[in-house]
């Protein structure tokens, strides 16, 4: 499972020109779910993103999380994080999980993320074509794979 975490002052989604999710302050997760992932990627993804320190404290050091700042999480599923590059010039996304498998995922994501931060999470909706803005903060932009955790 990876995903790539920007920090934000706003961020939006938009199916059809239809604003479905917005946030001020907080992140914004493109999340990629892989044919090998499990719950247990999900819950090890959602403490490392609350727990991590990316937000200015009073002397503008990187020092506070998610939840210290009472920030906002706006949640994209985003299969193309799989794709596969070395050969040829078309990418292949054979990881990325099927939406059988990466639906029910997703959800325990969101569900998870909410549960920690008591607070609902916004989303895109899953498959849908998206356009998603933001303003990223900083900008700071980090990729956390479950796979790496060593």
């Amino acid at each position: 499972m990876r995903v790539v975490l920007q920090r934000v002052s706003e961020a939006r989604v938009e199916i059809d020109s239809e604003v479905v999710g917005e946030i001020r302050e907080g992140f914004l997760i493109l999340l990629g779910i892989e044919t090998e992932d499990s719950e247990d990627d999900v819950s090890w993804l959602v403490r490392k993103i609350c727990g991590i320190r990316v937000f200015a404290d009073s002397e503008g050091k990187m020092n506070l999380n998610i939840e210290d700042v009472k920030g906002n999480i706006l949640l994209i599923s985003q299969f193309t994080l799989h794709a596969q590059v070395k050969k040829g010039t078309r990418p292949s996304f054979i990881k990325a999980a099927r939406p059988e498998q990466a639906i029910p995922l997703y959800e325990e994501f969101q569900r998870q993320l909410e549960m920690e931060l008591s607070k609902p999470i916004e989303t895109g909706e899953f498959g849908a074509m998206m356009a998603v803005h933001l303003v990223n903060d900083g900008p700071v932009t980090i990729i956390i794979d479950s796979k790496n955790r060593e």
